[in-house]
């Protein structure tokens, strides 16, 4: 490898190979192929053998990409250290460098399954065995986008091919398998941050390209800073000068200013928050018994408790205490049992809800009124006057949590699947609901991390949003900050207030530029009470949807297949030169 070109190569100072930074591609392409030439015939390493030759040649950066992915993990809620998602994608792109695909892979693959175990481990309260398996089924996406990145960092302008890589992963790793699992976007670890205002622009997608571009812009310059100084070094003294050191060391300080001004940038983004009017809500958080698993406990054990914090907000409306609400929100599952089908059920809701006397948005359980042995997991709207009304039916019910994919083969060795004994049924419209004086859109608790899902309701003319949830599963692990955090940025990436409902916390009231206005703690009994503004107006992301997401990704697969591209043009030009056919078959041998 020979440093950056500067001036006359005739007049250029030779400079030993020692004193240069090591390639990051290690062995790299050349390396590969001597190990490939040198193997015993009949013992040529499989893919899996030479990805983990490759982890053992290069084990410090193998330890930097794990590193860096506990880095990103720590990005997110519950510890919202934010930079270091930055820093993570920067430490990523520095050791896939010049890699060769394989190796750019398993580095891949040692960053993305550190970083869901540490994300992920709110899943221990299932099993750990759970934890490790949708981990590393999730890494998978990270080792292909890693292969990605060595071979794209080979071309010109690699940090933008780097950013839109990243959007790349994220499309896919959010709609694959069974619906994907958008959890672990970079936009989610930047939910109040500088980057969070681009949102209003091009949605969550923009927000990861933006913190991936300048985690990349800040690798090219490092990685220009440190060949400069190993080129310095290895000058002759004599040689060495102030002036040309500055102006060699213009690309890695543009580069480094470039990657602040990508930071900064989401300041010059008007967040709108201007509203046409307000209405006043009530969120009731009733509280369950007990975390877990087994949170539900007898029948009628939560739904009570929903009932008590309702008819005790009523009396506090009496008393003066409280100003009468326009509306009240219940969370997800706050009736463990169809208010359709069990009169003890419907009696409590309807109690309840005459004793406020206005209209309650209840989370229930319904059994599907055609497909026997299916439940839907629903909002209803419960007039004090005129009973149940209109309806959102959760239109992406969580595979293994809600339903089991291939439930036949899969119970016969997998008992636990025992544990969800009915598949929920999905829903085929969004939830826009008039509730009281409020049009108010549904999104009913993982529906949050879903761009799609969650876009389309407020097309469909919601003027704020309720996420009702229930993370009682997961109490005390994260994961319900981690789900707060997608609320606050779907509040600027769509310009809406939201408030979030759930039996047992945490519970919120949203502003529409993603401040948390207030929130309850868990495994208590509360109610909050509070204005909520009503916004007609549509962002730049509401209007144009996924296209920028489909167009940055687009980019990125195009600069992935530009690279055997240009090689093969590469070579062909080298032969063309050489004039000799021998020599050129021996070129075509040696693929970057």
């Amino acid at each position: 490898m020979t440093g950056p070109q500067d001036g006359d190569a005739g007049t250029r100072p030779v400079i030993p190979a020692a004193s240069l930074p090591a390639d990051p591609g290690g062995d790299g392409a050349a390396g590969a192929a001597r190990a490939a030439r040198d193997a015993p015939a009949g013992r040529r390493p499989g893919r899996l053998r030479r990805i983990g030759a490759a982890a053992r040649r290069h084990w410090p950066a193998s330890l930097a990409a794990a590193g860096a992915g506990v880095a990103l993990a720590l990005a997110f809620p519950p510890y919202d250290v934010w930079p270091l998602s930055v820093l993570a994608v920067a430490v990523l792109s520095l050791v896939t460098r010049g890699r060769t695909g394989k190796q750019g892979a398993w580095f891949g693959l040692a960053f993305g399954f550190p970083f869901f175990l540490v994300l992920l481990k709110w899943l221990n309260t299932i099993g750990w065995d759970v934890v490790v398996g949708l981990s590393l089924l999730q890494a998978l996406f990270m080792m292909v986008m890693g292969s990605a990145l060595a071979l794209t960092s080979r071309l010109p302008a690699w940090p933008l091919w780097a950013a839109c890589l990243w959007v790349a992963e994220e499309l896919v790793r959010d709609r694959q398998p069974l619906g994907g699992f958008p959890w672990g976007r970079l936009a989610f670890a930047n939910t109040q941050t500088p980057y969070t205002p681009l949102a209003a622009l091009g949605g969550a997608p923009l927000v990861t390209f933006a913190v991936a571009l300048s985690g990349a812009l800040l690798a090219w310059a490092a990685w220009a800073g440190w060949r400069l100084a190993a080129e310095h070094r290895a000058r002759p003294a004599g040689a060495r000068g102030a002036a040309p050191l500055a102006r060699r060391a213009l690309p890695a300080a543009g580069a480094a200013s470039l990657a602040a001004a990508v930071g900064l940038s989401g300041y010059a983004v008007p967040v709108g928050t201007d509203a046409a009017d307000t209405v006043r809500i009530a969120v009731v958080q009733g509280n369950v018994q007990q975390p877990g698993m087994d949170f539900l406990g007898r029948p009628m054990l939560i739904l009570n408790n929903h009932v008590e914090a309702t008819e005790q907000l009523a009396a506090d409306v009496a008393a003066g205490r409280v100003e009468q609400p326009d509306l009240v929100i219940w969370p997800e599952n706050a009736s463990d049992l169809d208010p359709y089908k069990y009169p003890e059920a419907r009696r409590a809701i309807e109690r309840a809800v005459a004793a406020v006397g206005v209209p309650v948005l209840v989370g229930a359980l319904v059994d599907h009124p055609t497909r026997e042995g299916y439940v839907e997991n629903q909002g209803i709207v419960w007039d004090p006057v005129t009973g149940p009304g209109a309806s959102y039916t959760k239109q992406h019910p969580v595979p293994f949590g809600e339903y089991v994919p291939f439930r036949e083969q899969l119970s016969t060795f997998i008992s636990r699947l025992d544990r969800v004994p009915r598949d929920f049924w999905p829903g085929d419209h969004t939830g826009v609901l008039d509730v009281g004086p409020a049009r108010l859109g549904d999104v009913i608790c993982f529906e949050v991390a879903y761009d799609g899902i969650v876009r389309d309701t407020v097309n469909a003319g919601a003027r704020a949003l309720v996420i009702q949830t229930n993370n009682a599963t997961y109490g005390k692990t994260g994961q319900p900050e981690q789900q707060l955090a997608m609320s606050s940025l779907r509040a600027v990436e769509h310009g809406r207030a939201i408030v979030t409902a759930a039996p047992s916390g945490l519970s919120a009231i949203v502003a529409p530029d993603g401040t948390v206005e207030q929130v309850t703690e868990e495994f208590t009994q509360d109610v909050l009470v509070g204005e909520l503004p009503l916004r007609d107006a549509r962002t730049v992301a509401d209007r144009v949807g996924a296209a920028p997401e489909w167009a940055l990704a687009g980019l990125g697969a195009l600069a992935w297949l530009a690279v055997p591209v240009r090689a093969r043009w590469g070579r062909r030009e080298e032969n063309a030169a050489r004039g000799d056919q021998g020599d050129g078959a021996a070129g075509a041998g040696a693929t970057p």
